[in-house]
């Protein structure tokens, strides 16, 4: 399964939030955070629209959640 294109802000944020984030802030951008099993914070800042598929997966890189992990919590929503 390919990464969505123009994926729906809405959907993205129910994908995340079944990974463990949390909206932290919001106005021109999402602040995400998701506690760690080990007492760390992932940080993760989403734009507060429509979200391309290449910056999708910059987003999951960056916040290190596995390619088939998203697109699961994805199907899930």
């Amino acid at each position: 399964m390919k990464f969505p294109i123009d994926a729906p802000k809405q959907r993205v944020l129910s994908a995340l939030a079944r990974l463990g984030f949390v909206i932290v802030r919001e106005g021109n951008h999402i602040a995400l955070q998701r506690s760690n099993q080990d007492g760390t914070k992932t940080p993760m800042t989403i734009p507060n629209h429509p979200i391309k598929g290449s910056t999708l997966r910059s987003i999951c890189r960056q916040a290190g959640i596995a390619r088939e992990d998203f697109l699961k919590a994805w199907t899930e929503t």
